[in-house]
């Protein structure tokens, strides 16, 4: 519902403002915003991160005792710099409902015939029962202008989805009207967009048809099938629909129709469903501070970072995430002291800045998704901009000699106005290059993916992804404090601050004019 919404505001915005200039949608410079800037320095960055990436916080798994340490670090700095706690009466801390699931074990049966789960088709969580029939619905997608649903009532019922979005007969792609793929044929997002509405419609589960990525997850489930390890996940609500994933001849033994057929149908099968796991609670939470703004209070601006990393190895080597993202975290630090010591002269922001930490990032970006899509502490219709810190102090070996950069991703991807905004803020402030290497859609890396800010842009809020590449101690015990380049840090910090202070000054919000669909 809440994407709908974001829609609908952001179309009318779009159709109601006139493209200004940059240089009208930007507070003007000032000696004050310099000041405060200049109160982020590589001597207090470093204090912080010596501190939370050392051997003590033990990597700052997930649910682990050293990610407590993280936790109660980051409580106690916003307490001490007297920046409120978002959650007023309740504190600083958003409890994370996280379980551990066990990869699920069993099989289902499909008119007599026997599949075991990894041999036929691939599920990670539980189902039991016996379907006499399921409900084919296409590819499964519903927008406000096209749906494969057709008024279909699915609740407890199995659906059949396959992967892929319809064309047009001249060749185009339906959702998107060009000749470009819609968000529902990316393999994050369309997954995550056939759950929603899944969900949303109280389905008890669906099979997915695709051919295209199953042998992706497949070595995602051989590998935790060897290492006996489980799934972290938020814990599942009870009309969380199961996933089976399948290939076509499976698909064509469930419903033989499925690859011709455009019209959702009820068909008629026999399938049992013997699929069990066991799961066992994780205890983690979410760290948000906010500044009230004090002219919009009631509008958002989000800066985040994961507070997570990945632990110890078995080896017993500790990982410590100085970079990935101790660097991110202390940046918000600073960020939120310049902004507090603004407020505290009279010269605070004009919107809310909101300081979101978030647990389980490492896991599947866990923290971020049930902040946006089950219980954010401030209105998403009402989040102007998410700035997203993930690895902002050391260099990309392919940058080695050329250090004053950093990767920026995401920034024009919903909104040509903070694109523009983030340019000339870094040309006035900084001088930075802002490299877009990893903001092209066909990145290998996928990386505007695999970063907290997905969450939030898949909800149509105009994000910026600051990034300064992998490097060979990426989630290894050599991304230590020692490596970090702080003069660097200090400079990039700055950065962030600048383009936050435009945004939450600026006299109007900034505008959304590519929503996704």
């Amino acid at each position: 519902m809440q994407k709908v919404l974001l829609l609908c505001a952001a179309l009318a915005v779009s159709c109601n403002s006139t493209q200004q200039s940059v240089a009208e949608h930007t507070a003007l410079a000032s000696p004050d915003e310099i000041t405060y800037a200049s109160t982020i320095t590589e001597e207090e960055l470093k204090e912080h991160l010596y501190t939370y990436a050392s051997d003590p916080f033990e990597g700052r798994e997930t649910g682990t005792p050293g990610q407590k340490k993280a936790v109660e670090y980051l409580e106690n700095a916003y307490r001490e710099m007297e920046v409120a706690p978002a959650l007023g009466d309740a504190g600083y801390l958003q409890k994370v409902p996280l379980e551990l699931a066990r990869l699920p074990t069993g099989s289902i049966t499909i008119n007599g015939a026997d599949l075991k789960n990894g041999e036929g088709f691939l599920t990670f969580s539980p189902g039991t029962g016996h379907l006499d029939e399921v409900v084919f619905v296409g590819y499964g997608i519903e927008t406000p202008g096209y749906s494969d649903y057709r008024n279909m009532d699915v609740e407890g019922k199995y659906l059949l989805m396959k992967a892929g979005e319809p064309r047009n007969a001249d060749g185009t792609y339906l959702i998107s009207g060009t000749n470009k793929e819609s968000g529902w044929s990316n393999l994050s997002e369309g997954i995550d967009k056939r759950q929603a509405v899944a969900r949303s419609k109280g389905a008890r589960g669906f099979f997915y048809v695709d051919d295209a990525n199953f042998a992706r997850y497949k070595r995602y489930f051989d590998r935790m099938q060897r290492n006996n390890s489980g799934r972290m996940g938020l814990a599942s609500p009870e009309n969380s629909p199961q996933m089976l994933v399948v290939q076509s001849d499976v698909a064509a033994k469930i419903y033989p129709g499925f690859e011709k057929n455009t019209v959702a149908e009820v068909y008629p099968v026999d399938i049992d469903l013997n699929v069990d796991s066991k799961s066992e609670a994780v205890d983690s939470e979410n760290v948000i501070a906010y500044i009230p703004g004090s002219v919009y209070p009631n509008e958002y601006l989000v800066i985040s970072s994961h507070l997570d990393h990945i632990g110890v190895s078995s080896d017993g080597a500790i990982n410590n995430g100085a970079d990935d993202d101790g660097s991110g975290t202390v940046a918000m630090l600073e960020i939120a002291e310049a902004f507090k010591k603004a407020a505290e002269d009279g010269k605070g922001p004009k919107r809310s800045v909101v300081f979101l930490h978030v647990t389980g990032e490492e896991k599947g970006l866990l923290g971020s998704q049930y902040y946006t899509d089950y219980s954010p502490a401030f209105p998403l219709e009402q989040t102007v901009a998410n700035l997203n810190i993930d690895m902002i102090g050391r260099i990309d070996p392919k940058r080695e000699g050329n250090r004053n950069y950093i990767y920026l991703i995401g920034s024009d991807k919903l909104s040509t106005d903070l694109h523009k905004l983030s340019e000339a803020v870094n040309e006035k402030y900084s001088g930075l290059e802002l490299d877009y290497t990893y903001n092209d859609e066909n990145d290998p890396n996928r990386f505007y993916y695999r970063s907290d800010h997905y969450n939030f842009a898949k909800n149509n809020i105009p994000i910026i992804f600051y990034f300064n590449g992998t490097h060979v101690d990426y989630h290894r015990p050599g991304d230590t404090p020692d490596k970090i380049n702080y003069d660097l840090l200090e400079n990039r910090t700055r950065l962030i601050f600048h383009t936050a202070w435009e945004i939450a000054n600026r006299d109007t919000r900034v505008i959304v004019d590519k929503p996704t669909r």
